[in-house]
């Protein structure tokens, strides 16, 4: 069974808000009659894979991908005023929540109006009560940090319901500096997801929260490759020891990555530092930037078993998600 957990989708009722407006996102179209959505350092095409489930299916079917976990994305209604943004993503729950009941190869995890930290609490059991096993949460909010004391009650509440909760990246403080040459979503996201997981980690948010799965996209950012760092800073420094009585890569390795590098000697790398059964197929279709073909072909070239492929291509994910198989 082959689970894309890291993939994209659009509902009509957010593009339907975004086009009556007022928002703070701004929306044309291509030449082709794709809507595009602008915000700072980078835009999204809307192809039909990002806004059309049925022209999906077809896809998915074409290409041997059994399910995918919906989850929208950038950039998120935490960038519209609070009010609008806790409606936006009920919209987008209450659709996920129709495409995973109606729809044999979707799940989803739920997006909530982190710019409203209450209501975030609010949407995160409401969705979780429609079925969806968690949320996407972005790596930070309109610049405020994950781990600020603000999310302490959306963490205790994740916790307590055994929330999947899966880190995808928004753009960064300084994205100034990302505009060119496609920077932003290239650099500035890895960055920005890195940043956010070892903030987690010092911060002691998973010391105090166990219960909550943790999954990071884009293979983590950088996190297997700077884990030994991180390592060395809580030897050297009281402050990376205050919040945290074990080293940071032992909570690191308990987080799940996706294998949206397509690299098979990165996805090697993740596979040695958290273990095969911690890793997830993920493709980032329909973005420009992904592609189902070559998130097939990086897992074929993997030199692991048998079991640990299976695992990476879905059981793992259907583990996590408590997938039926």
């Amino acid at each position: 069974m082959l689970i894309d957990v890291h993939n994209h989708y659009y509902p009509p009722e957010y593009l339907d808000a975004v086009r009556r407006g007022p928002t703070r996102v701004r929306m044309d179209f291509d030449s082709e009659g794709n809507p595009r959505l602008h915000y700072p350092g980078d835009y999204n095409i809307l192809v039909p894979g990002h806004r059309d489930l049925d022209y999906r299916e077809g896809v998915l079917a074409e290409h041997g991908v059994d399910m995918q976990v919906l989850t929208f994305t950038t950039p998120g209604t935490h960038f519209e005023a609070p009010d609008q943004a806790v409606e936006m993503a009920r919209h987008v729950n209450d659709a996920f929540a129709a495409a995973a009941r109606q729809r044999a190869r979707f799940t989803a995890l739920a997006t909530l109006p982190l710019n409203d930290p209450a209501a975030s609490v609010i949407e995160l059991e409401r969705a979780m009560g429609l079925g969806l096993p968690g949320a996407m949460v972005f790596s930070n909010v309109n610049g405020v940090a994950l781990a600020d004391a603000r999310y302490e009650p959306l963490w205790e509440k994740a916790d307590a319901l055994g929330a999947v909760i899966y880190i995808h990246p928004a753009h960064p403080l300084g994205v100034e500096a990302m505009e060119q040459f496609w920077l932003m979503p290239l650099v500035g996201f890895l960055m920005d997801t890195t940043l956010a997981a070892a903030h987690l980690v010092f911060a002691g948010v998973p010391e105090r929260y166990p219960r909550i799965q943790w999954v990071l996209c884009h293979m983590g950012g950088a996190i297997p490759y700077l884990a030994e760092r991180l390592d060395r800073g809580y030897e050297a420094f009281d402050d990376c020891r205050t919040h945290i009585s074990r080293p940071p890569s032992t909570y690191l390795k308990g987080f799940y990555y996706d294998t949206v590098n397509f690299d098979p000697a990165a996805i090697g790398l993740a596979v040695s530092f958290a273990g095969a059964d911690h890793i997830l197929a993920g493709s980032d279709y329909p973005h420009q930037i992904g592609s189902i073909p070559k998130m097939k072909e990086s897992l074929a070239a993997l030199p692991v078993s048998g079991a640990d492929r299976a695992g990476i291509m879905g059981g793992n994910a259907a583990r996590l998600l408590k997938i039926a198989r």
